[in-house]
């Protein structure tokens, strides 16, 4: 077959493996003529941003529920005139389509009314950490100059060393004035702006932060348009058009957002909370008979450690898909969840840089613990050695990602490494015969111990696998008989006989080779986390070792 044959006949594959994908799930399926052409409009004007999706939404079921939160319930016909209202607000106060706008909002009605918002006046969003201090959000304001940050009140103490030359409140508990959202909603509501805009010229960037564990956030921009990145997620799993979702991840993480961004397309119901509490979770989940539920690890670590008769109050035969995202599953925790909670549980790989790159099934979280799972629609995955070749099946090595959903580079310049159009996620891992990744751990985590290569990671999923023990992480330190070993930071289970370090020590030496012990075991009452639920190993690096032995 020549190159332009097999060309065209990938591509017709292709494209019929997508529109398989999008039928399965829902999001293609027969509307009547008006609503057709309306679509086919919205989507001519404004393409697929937030702007043109939930504008289709609210062509196709302008009556079903967008959003459930602390102050009730939202339909889509309601989202689309809000978000109109709200744009013509902002564009009031002067903001036009290249100018950028930071949010820096929880889980509410007002992170994705904002988002739409600025989407329609073709302007930059970038996403605030609400778990960023004080300094760091000085210098991420200072180097991309939003036009406007909105904020909920909660940080507005947080953003006084910023300079700042308009803010408008996300959400406050008092009463809603001019200077926040739903003041210039109401305000345009009662005015009648609820007309759509004119589409800009242009489309809006969105802006992602990485989680600055290692120094001032970098911004990392977001392809715009949700098709390619929703099909590459429905390939592997089984979310559907109309379903509620309870996304307890934070929406300003890649995690959260990406269910903002279905939610455009499969017209989800989105059920939003500004804090996560795990018993709380857990009746939503159940009063509201949600279908799926978007996580990072840590939170469902906190579900299971609530006691056996809370769990029991709260029955989930509605819940069909658990996604989790944002740091690895650690020890037997798949297992547990799904013993109790039935096969529900997805684990997504990736990053801020390249998106998803392998999604682990129950099926895969079964038969291979520990594995990340396999690859998506339309994602290429390689392992390559020091100098760019790939590597063999079982072999570790560099990890390298290739989808249409990565970044093309950090707003203040540079990006990850790139080799032959893939790019590097920063870890390393291995396939199995069978398909699945496995990671290892962060390239830049890897010690050298007795010549040997470790990664913590191995070694605090056997810790964690301990019945009494919590939470693990671990580090390298210095040694004088191996040049480095690890050093493991462990909260153990409350209310149970504590385990001690002696234990944990014989632990992984019944598992794992002699050099991979942990030089010290240093007890916690908890990890230090950033507001995805990723361990700052920075702060453990700095935490001396009373409370452990050598």
């Amino acid at each position: 077959m020549g190159k332009l044959a097999h060309l065209v006949t990938s591509r017709v594959k292709d494209t019929g493996t997508s529109l398989k994908i999008l039928t399965e799930s829902g999001i293609v399926r027969p509307y009547s003529p008006v609503v057709i052409a309306g679509m086919a409009n919205a989507l001519r004007q404004w393409s697929t941003t937030p702007a043109g999706g939930f504008k289709t939404i609210a062509l196709r079921m302008p009556q079903q529920v967008a959003i459930i939160d602390e102050r009730g319930s939202l339909t889509f016909g309601e989202l689309q005139e809000r978000t109109n209202a709200l744009a013509h607000g902002l564009r009031a106060r002067g903001v036009k389509p290249g100018d950028g706008v930071a949010v820096m909002c929880r889980n509410h009605r007002g992170f994705i009314e904002a988002s739409i918002a600025i989407s329609k006046l073709g302007a930059d969003v970038l996403y605030l950490n609400t778990a960023f201090a004080g300094p760091q959000l000085a210098d991420v304001i200072a180097r991309e100059k939003p036009r406007v940050v909105v904020h909920d009140e909660e940080f507005t103490g947080l953003l006084s060393g910023a300079d700042i030359a308009d803010r408008v409140l996300g959400w406050t508990d008092g009463d809603a004035g001019e200077d926040s959202l739903e003041g210039l909603i109401v305000a345009g509501l009662a005015a009648g702006r609820t007309g759509d805009l004119t589409p800009p010229a242009s489309k809006g960037r969105t802006i992602i932060l990485t989680s600055g564990t290692t120094g001032t956030p970098k911004g990392a921009p977001r392809p715009q348009g949700g098709l390619p990145a929703a099909i590459s997620l429905l390939s592997r799993m089984p979310l559907k058009s109309g379903w509620k979702c309870h996304v307890a991840a934070p929406l300003f993480h890649t995690w959260g957002f990406a269910h903002y961004q279905l939610a455009m397309m499969l017209g989800t119901t989105l059920v939003l909370t500004r804090k996560f509490d795990p018993e709380d979770a857990l009746r939503l989940l159940h009063e509201e008979e949600c279908d799926s539920f978007a996580v990072i690890p840590v939170m469902l670590q906190r579900i299971l450690a609530l006691p056996e008769e809370t769990l029991d109050r709260y029955p989930l035969p509605h819940l069909k898909a658990v996604a989790s995202s944002g740091s690895a599953l650690p020890g037997d925790l798949p297992t547990q969840w799904m013993d109790r909670f039935g096969d529900n549980l997805y684990s997504i790989y990736g990053s801020t840089e390249v998106a998803w790159a392998s999604i682990a099934s129950p099926q895969d979280l079964r038969e291979a613990p520990g594995c990340a799972g396999r690859l998506p629609h339309q994602t290429v995955v390689r392992i390559l050695d020091a100098d760019g070749r790939e590597l063999p099946v079982g072999e570790s090595g560099r990890i390298f990602v290739g989808n249409s959903l990565q970044i093309e580079g950090y707003t203040g310049g540079g990006g990850k490494e790139m080799i032959d159009g893939l790019m590097s996620s920063g870890d390393v891992g291995r396939f199995d015969r069978e398909g699945r990744l496995y990671v290892e751990g962060r390239d830049d985590e890897m010690i050298v111990s007795g010549g040997e290569n470790v990664f913590p990671k191995e070694v605090e999923d056997c810790i964690a696998a301990h019945d009494r023990v919590a939470e693990v992480a671990a580090i390298g330190v210095e040694d004088p008989d191996f040049g480095k070993r690890l050093r493991a930071f462990v909260v153990r289970v409350p209310e149970a006989e504590p385990v001690s370090a002696d234990e944990l020590k014989d632990l992984v030496k019944e598992n794992l080779a002699r050099f991979k012990v942990p030089r010290e075991i240093v007890f916690l009452d908890e990890l230090p986390r950033n507001a995805t639920g990723k361990v700052l190993k920075r702060e453990l690096a700095a935490i001396e070792p009373t409370d452990s032995t050598p």
